[in-house]
């Protein structure tokens, strides 16, 4: 059964769900949809986790208290959906992002309580498409009503997801994000993505050599959404620091409240080793100048991996892709390496497996770094 919400004021004003007739036996949808509402309007017995309270923080404060100590679930096309995210968050990740969304993919979508899985659905309805694609949907017995583009869990997703679109103009990643904004924890812009149906739009990594269109956007998004608002982008040049650290602090001074940085250039394919020495003098001199969060990725295979980068950088939190495809326990921080510094979600991670005690990095495995 799927309710649409897309008429519910999510400010107040109607909706469906009267605290004063409660009898106090809440079921999983009457607190989903209590969730949804505005935190003064939201019954004192739901149980569901709290999510920080953005509304009482600046957009920087409610970005460090998310980004700080965070291992994170990267976005990745076809992949950061659904079932992996809450894998992940399962194996103690401590955020998790949704796949690369193109701007415009979202606004004809409808946002829709889907009851029998408890999830917000952002669904782009089937009168919305072409006849000839209506058709085929007719044969398509998973999406008679139209195609899911997104859908989240916010039972388990509360105060853990982020948001990440591709976007080339301010305003459409502004019309983007208000549809989006209230179900999310921040909201991130691609802007290191090499692919062609990215760049070609003006998006991805076509952003980092347009600087004063990328501040734009990051300037639209922040003045106007009351979230976190990040980037996530590549090494501009594979052994000088600068050109990257230029760039990041003009995101920083245009409002980005974090940033993510893939140890890579554009041009380096996936089995090119990440350049970890620049990644580490990137994000040392940002910590030196920045207060904001800084991200790092790029080729964390094992939790040695991940804590060195961490000691030699001084990151405030990695983010994993191939590597949390490949082994999405890599999450689990209770890793005997770590001396003892069991952090955000070490307490559910004292034990690990002996067959991962003596752990070969899987790249080992493959012709390729995938």
């Amino acid at each position: 059964t799927m309710a649409n919400l897309s008429n519910t004021n999510p400010n107040g004003g109607d909706h469906d769900h009267d605290h004063d007739n409660n009898d106090g036996g809440s079921t999983a949808i009457d607190l989903l949809r209590d969730s949804l509402l505005p935190q003064s309007q939201q019954n004192p017995s739901t149980l569901l986790p709290k999510a920080p309270l953005f509304y009482q923080q600046s957009q920087q404060e409610a970005a460090t208290s998310l980004f700080t100590d965070s291992e994170i679930l990267a976005p990745m096309v076809r992949a950061s959906t659904t079932p992996l995210r809450i894998l992940a968050l399962s194996h103690g990740a401590s955020l998790v992002y949704s796949e690369e969304m193109v701007d415009r993919s979202i606004f004809p979508t409808e946002r829709v309580l889907n009851e029998s899985l408890g999830t917000i659905d952002y669904v782009h309805p089937k009168h919305k498409f072409s006849l000839k694609v209506q058709k085929r949907m007719e044969k398509e017995p998973d999406n008679p009503d139209g195609k899911i583009l997104l859908r989240i869990d916010p039972l388990k997703e509360r105060g853990k997801f982020v948001y990440q679109m591709g976007t080339g103009e301010g305003h459409l990643a502004l019309e983007a994000a208000e549809k989006v904004y209230r179900d999310a924890d921040g909201i991130d812009v691609n802007m290191g993505c090499p692919k062609k149906f990215s760049v070609s739009g003006g998006m991805g990594s076509a952003l980092l050599s347009d600087p004063k269109r990328a501040c734009d956007i990051i300037s639209t998004l922040s003045r106007n959404i009351p979230k976190p608002i990040s980037a996530k982008i590549r090494l501009l040049d594979d052994t000088d620091p600068r050109p990257t650290i230029e760039f990041a602090k003009s995101l920083i001074a245009s409002g980005a409240t974090a940033i993510a940085v893939h140890g890579r250039i554009v041009g380096d394919e996936s089995h090119i080793p990440a350049r970890w020495e620049t990644l580490v003098e990137v994000v040392r001199q940002l910590k030196q100048s920045e207060s904001v969060p800084v991200i790092v990725n790029g080729d964390l295979y094992t939790r040695a991996d991940i804590n060195e980068l961490k000691r030699r950088s001084g990151c405030d939190g990695i983010m994993l892709a191939r590597p949390a495809l490949y082994n999405v326990s890599l999450f689990r921080r209770g890793d005997v390496r770590s001396n003892g510094n069991n952090s955000k979600n070490g307490a559910n991670n004292q034990r690990i497996d002996s067959a991962f005690e003596n752990e070969i990095p899987l790249p080992k495995f493959q012709s390729q770094y995938h």
